[in-house]
């Protein structure tokens, strides 16, 4: 069973009376959102996903945590901006000047690339949440229970407290009215009234009545558990570091059923994803990220999905700009074919296709392998593109064939520029001398092939070409071609590969390709 259908089952098992199960997930707008913390979404959606299949009603909600302070300039953003530290993101000016703020910048680039994932969502954006006043009681009752609170915090800490630690914790983050950082320092809080005092290290001195406030929010751990209690949230997942003994979401478990009466969610904690040839997760302000949004410039948003849908949310995996393109593509396009065709028998990868799949545009495409061994042989002239194909038989739209073209294009010249081969000018006398005489002779019947492959259907034509290095012994006929191909595309292109034969011939044309192989 598939791994989100079996948590939907869960869910359901565990709370048959629920009418609408509500699914949460969330991020801080620290910066831009890489495509690590994507899986904090994408595992909450395909839950919901798995959900709707069942027949069930959902809420799917997605936390904007932009009333989180200011904690580190990341790597992209101007070293002036440590003048914002200690202020909540949605009061920050956005540092490239066109959104409202640093948090709206940010949170607007990930939404976008949501909508080209198909993914519904409702947004809450927490600095409007909590300058609303709709948590001020619950903020309230959380600093009337704040000795409880640090004794449950405590309980999973191995120091020993003191009291005086103990009567002067405070559940919160209090922003001063004046600089709006949190330099603040509690000076008193009147349990009767309700109203703190304060100071500042900006020189501000200044009370506030809880329950009137627009500039306090609770602290990570209390917060948490609060908005569980306050949307009533069945399920949501958390990143590896929240999921020890100690972590997070164990710590807010408790403060969630012991301060707030309600019982915690569902959770599936997530392992982190990591770029092929780098160490460690990734991080904004590390600046080692590829973005939603970046990755959608190279993979159609279905194989994106699909790369997440088939590993189990506990299950760490690479994301490779190399050749692994070429494999992931090949991979999709493999299982897609075989579920279509109904030869697919695996059932965990068929509801992983069923939950990657968006809609009818990226549908029956051209094969990417195919189109990216062809695109730089012509430039990258689309319209050159488009000719070339139809000559092999493969006939798709513009439209169609702009999907991935666009994509290799991306893929190429900015990460692979050595896939920008091109077609060879001279003749590689040198190399031609290297091969052996089976292999010249091999040469000749392939250029007496393409002599006479004018008009000729590609399977034909393939057929023609196996059949130069043809052997009884089916071992030894495919290292044949295997090594004839290469040494095609080694005296055509000066490369160890490139796009099927009949692909290439169209490409290159006769004369051009019996010009660099006749010897």
């Amino acid at each position: 069973m598939h791994w989100a259908q079996r948590i939907a089952e869960d869910l359901i098992s565990k709370y048959p009376e629920k009418e609408v199960f509500v699914c949460a997930s969330g991020i801080s707008p620290s910066g831009s959102v890489h495509i690590g913390n994507f899986r904090e979404i994408i595992t909450t959606y395909f839950v919901v996903r798995a959900l709707q299949k069942l027949g069930k009603k959902t809420r799917f909600i997605f936390s904007w945590d932009d009333f989180d302070r200011f904690r580190k300039v990341p790597k992209n953003i101007d070293s002036s901006y440590e003048k914002y530290i200690g202020m909540p993101y949605s009061e920050i000016p956005d540092p490239y000047g066109c959104h409202g703020s640093y948090a709206e910048h940010f949170e607007s680039e990930f939404e976008e690339a949501l909508r080209v994932f198909g993914i519904d969502v409702e947004f809450i954006y927490q600095s409007k949440e909590y300058k609303s006043g709709r948590y001020n009681e619950n903020i309230l009752h959380a600093l009337m229970e704040r000795r409880r609170i640090y004794d449950i915090l405590m309980s999973f800490k191995t120091q020993e407290p003191t009291e005086e630690q103990r009567n002067s914790f405070y559940p919160i983050t209090l922003y001063c009215k004046s600089c709006r950082k949190d330099d603040t320092t509690i000076e008193n809080f009147h349990e009767s009234t309700g109203v703190i005092q304060y100071s500042c290290k900006c020189g501000n001195a200044d009370s506030v009545k809880v329950l009137e406030a627009d500039n306090i929010k609770l602290n990570w751990k209390i917060d948490w558990p609060m908005r569980w209690m306050v949307e009533d949230v069945l399920f949501e997942p958390g990143g590896r570091d929240h999921s020890s003994e100690t972590g997070s979401y164990n710590v807010s478990k408790v403060i969630d059923k012991e301060i707030f009466n309600h019982k915690a969610p569902e959770y599936a904690a997530y392992e982190f994803i990591g770029i092929k040839g780098t160490n460690g997760k990734m991080s904004s302000s590390a600046g080692n990220i590829i973005t939603p949004g970046e990755l959608l410039k190279i993979y159609i948003p279905e194989i994106i999905l699909f790369m997440f849908s088939k590993y189990t949310p506990n299950a760490a995996f690479n994301i490779g700009l190399d050749d692994d393109v070429l494999r992931n593509y090949s991979e999709f396009e493999r299982y897609t074919n075989a579920n279509e065709l109904g030869r697919l028998n695996d059932e965990d990868i068929k509801y992983s296709l069923e939950l990657s799949y968006i809609g009818e545009e990226n549908r029956n495409l051209p094969k990417f392998g195919q189109m990216a061994g062809i695109f730089p042989l012509v430039n990258f002239d689309i319209n050159a593109l488009v000719d070339v194909m139809s000559k092999s038989g493969e006939v798709f739209s513009m439209d169609k064939i702009k999907i991935l073209s666009d994509r290799i294009y991306n893929w190429i010249n900015e990460w692979n520029k050595e896939k920008a081969i091109s077609i060879r000018v001279e003749k590689d006398n040198e190399y031609y001398d290297s091969l052996s005489e089976i292999e010249k002779e091999w040469l000749v019947g392939v250029c007496n092939v393409i002599e006479d492959s004018e008009n000729q259907d590609s399977q034909l034509l393939m057929k023609a070409l196996y059949d130069v290095c043809h052997d009884e012994d089916k071992k030894i006929k495919k290292a044949n071609q295997k090594r004839l191909f290469s040494i095609v595309y080694k005296l055509v292109l000066n490369s160890d590969s490139g796009p099927r034969l009949p692909l290439l011939i169209n490409t290159v044309g006769i004369e051009e390709c019996l010009r660099l192989l006749r010897f």
